[in-house]
C-alpha cells in the first residue's frame, strides 16, 4: 500500500488549513488561540488532574481524568450553555486516555447518560452523547444508544442532598433494545459526577435490562467535601 495521502486526504488537510485560519482553534480553559494543539502550555501544566477513582453502593466505580474546579467547570458550562465545541477533541482525548487507564479491556461497548427531549430541543444538542463520540474517534467506534430519557425532571443541580437527588432521577430513564444490552459490558458517559445519582439509576435500569456489567467515566468528577 502506498504511503502517499491520497486525493481525500489531502482535501481534508486542506479544508482543515482553511478551517483553522477563519475559525483558529482556542485553549477551552483560557480561551488563548492555538495552532495545532489541543490546550495551551500553561493550561496543560495546571489541569486538576483526578488520579484516582470514586466508588458508590449504586453507580458502582467511575472514572475521570479532571476534577470539577476553576477552568474546569468553565469548559463545561462553555460547552453546555454557550455551545462552545472547540474543546470536545481535547475532551475526548482526555476521557480516551483515562478509559484506557482504568477501564482496558473492562468493556465491550460505549454509551452515554442522554438528555430528555425536551431538553435536547431546548438545547440543541446532547453534551454526553458528544463526549462519548469524541472519546471513540480513535478507537473507530460508534457510541450505542441503551437508554432513553422519558421525563424531564428538574436539574440535579438545583436539589440538595444525594436522596433528593436519587429520588428526582427514580424511573425516568428507559431502556433501548434490551436484547443489545443483554450479556454487553458497557463504559458509561456524562459529563460531570457530583452525587452519583444520575449514574446510578442509569447502572440500575442497564443492569435491570441485561448488562453483564457496567463501569463509569466522566469529563471531570465534583471533589469530595
Amino acid at each position: 500500500m502506498s504511503d502517499k495521502p491520497s486525493f481525500l486526504d489531502s482535501l481534508n488537510d486542506a479544508l482543515d488549513s482553511v478551517t483553522r485560519f477563519f475559525y483558529p482553534r482556542r485553549c477551552p480553559f483560557c480561551g488563548v488561540g492555538l495552532g495545532k494543539e489541543l490546550v495551551c502550555d500553561s493550561c496543560r501544566a495546571a489541569l486538576p488532574r483526578c488520579d484516582t477513582q470514586i466508588r458508590g453502593a449504586y453507580y458502582g466505580v467511575v472514572s475521570a481524568p479532571l476534577w470539577y474546579t476553576g477552568p474546569v467547570r468553565k469548559a463545561l458550562m462553555d460547552l453546555k450553555f454557550r455551545r462552545r465545541m472547540g474543546g470536545l477533541d481535547l475532551f475526548g482525548s482526555l476521557m480516551a486516555a483515562c478509559a484506557k487507564q482504568w477501564y482496558d479491556g473492562a468493556f465491550d461497548a460505549v454509551t452515554w447518560v442522554p438528555v430528555s427531549a425536551k431538553r435536547l430541543r431546548k438545547r440543541g444538542f446532547d453534551q454526553s452523547r458528544l463526549l462519548a463520540a469524541s472519546l471513540c474517534v480513535d478507537w473507530h467506534v460508534m457510541p450505542q444508544e441503551t437508554l432513553r430519557k422519558v421525563v424531564d425532571n428538574p436539574p440535579q443541580s438545583s436539589l440538595r442532598g444525594t436522596e433528593r437527588r436519587r429520588a428526582n432521577v427514580l424511573g425516568t430513564y428507559r431502556p433501548v433494545r434490551p436484547e443489545a444490552i443483554r450479556g454487553r459490558r458497557f463504559l458509561l458517559v456524562d459529563d460531570l459526577m457530583t452525587s452519583g445519582a444520575t449514574l446510578g439509576e442509569c447502572v440500575r435500569v442497564l443492569r435491570e435490562a441485561g448488562a453483564a456489567d457496567v463501569v463509569c467515566l466522566t469529563l471531570a468528577i465534583t471533589p469530595r467535601e
